[in-house]
């Protein structure tokens, strides 16, 4: 019996398109990053309304998943790169209508005087918001379109984990910087921030664009209606325990746990006190603590516990988020944010992992689509019920509601899920060993 051949954490990076797609992502990633910081530092500023905020997300929440189905079904039908260039270029020019936008209002705020910030509450904010919605159609498409493209650069499916796990730390690192540039860049100005998020989305559109394009998956089956094709990838996450309560955990965690849309809030002069370059670092914190985790994992992945792991995991999220709450000092603030994100890598990797090993190649659009609803989406649903929830508790008694939430969900899982308390991702384990057979795709290929 032959020795089993060493990990090698770098089996992925040495495929030349999966380097240029890190790469796009990085950028990509990046920049949405900044521009994330930038329009709510922005919108907070114009409005000074925790439910402005929360507004936010709920204008990239509403479109991303109303086409989400029907994305899926477009990204098992189409040649995924066909779906991931146009839509990077309509967010390219998502971002360069920001920094448009933010040119005029720039000089009116350099007048100053309360009667030019009620002008521009009324004429300003509401255009941010409508592109924020054309982003959310956008990026609604990407997604499903991503996540079904990057295995097909895979020659071999072994190198799928090493895959996913270098896909997640990279977009960590990436919304590290992101962040964290954000915010010293608002110090330089509005349209200084948003030229740099237009400079990185086109860099990323161009690497997109030299990726070599890939034939879809042969199908399997029947050719299905037009409504069939679009349930099938709810049909088959809904017919799977682990598979439904990992995404569950994700969901719930995102929805109540989330503290990123109030960060505006907490570095304001009536709480922390840190200022735009406070604000960067708060939002870079949790993202330091995935790519972190995200790095070791690479290194040692998991193996026995999997499911008790991710349990815990989605515990300590919950608990750091109370933590960060309570504090009123900027460096604990910053250590709990960061305990959320050591966290979160680790819910991130077992999800991403579980979908992306046993989801058929032909289906792989149309069950992201919905595990973009379940996770995706919820980020910006959740940004509105913080905002809406900060409203009506105040903002540190909603990030404690939040916390607490998410502690309960998880006990709720452990108690209804108990094949996730088994899961275990050993070598030759099967992390999923109920999923049902797949429908049948979709034939009519472009």
């Amino acid at each position: 019996m032959s020795p089993a051949a060493p990990h090698d954490p770098y089996a992925a990076l040495r495929l030349p398109d999966f380097r240029r797609l890190i790469t796009a992502r990085v950028l990509f990633t990046a920049a949405t990053q900044i521009q994330g910081v930038v329009v709510g530092w922005q919108i907070f500023k114009l409005t000074n309304d925790p439910l402005a905020l929360g507004l936010i997300g709920l204008a990239e929440a509403i479109p991303s998943i109303t086409v989400s189905l029907y994305a899926g079904h477009v990204a098992d039908s189409v040649r995924r790169k066909k779906i991931i260039v146009p839509t990077v270029a309509v967010l390219f020019l998502c971002a360069a209508t920001l920094l448009w936008l933010s040119l005029p209002a720039q000089r009116a705020l350099l007048l100053g005087g309360h009667l030019y910030v009620e002008m521009l509450h009324a004429t300003f904010v509401w255009p941010l918001y409508l592109v924020l919605f054309v982003s959310g159609i956008a990026r609604g498409f990407l997604g499903p379109a991503l996540f079904s493209f990057m295995p097909q650069l895979l020659p071999d499916r072994a190198l799928l984990p090493n895959a996913v796990t270098w896909n997640s730390t990279t977009w960590q690192a990436a919304s590290v910087v992101g962040a964290a540039t954000g915010g010293a860049l608002l110090t330089l100005g509005l349209d200084v921030a948003y030229g740099v998020d237009v400079v990185l989305e086109g860099l990323a559109l161009v690497l997109f664009i030299t990726i070599a394009s890939r034939e879809l998956p042969p199908i399997e089956g029947e050719r299905l209606t037009l409504g069939e094709s679009i349930m099938s990838g709810t049909k088959f996450i809904f017919g799977n325990q682990i598979v439904l309560a990992a995404l569950s955990l994700d969901l719930f965690a995102v929805l109540f746990g989330g503290a990123v849309a109030l960060l505006p809030i907490f570095a304001s002069k009536e709480m922390l006190n840190v200022g735009p370059a406070g604000l960067g670092y708060m939002r870079a914190a949790p993202a330091v603590g995935t790519a972190l985790m995200a790095v070791w994992l690479t290194f040692s992945p998991l193996r026995k516990g999997a499911g008790r792991k991710l349990l815990w995991a989605v515990a300590g999220f919950g608990a750091a988020t109370i933590g960060f709450a309570l504090s009123h000092n900027i460096y604990l603030s910053l250590l709990m944010l960061f305990l959320t994100g050591v966290f979160d890598s680790v819910s991130v990797i077992v999800r991403s992992t579980l979908i992306h090993t046993y989801t058929p190649e032909y289906m792989k659009g149309r069950v992201s689509a919905v595990n973009n609803i379940f996770i995706g989406s919820s980020n910006e649903i959740g940004a509105f019920e913080s905002g809406a929830a900060a409203k009506v508790l105040g903002t540190a008694s909603s990030v404690i509601f939040g916390g607490l939430m998410t502690l309960g969900v998880v006990a709720f899982t452990a108690w209804r899920a108990p094949k996730l308390r088994g899961l275990e991702m050993g070598a030759g384990k099967k992390p999923a060993p109920d999923l049902p057979e797949p429908e049948p795709a979709q034939s009519q290929r472009t």
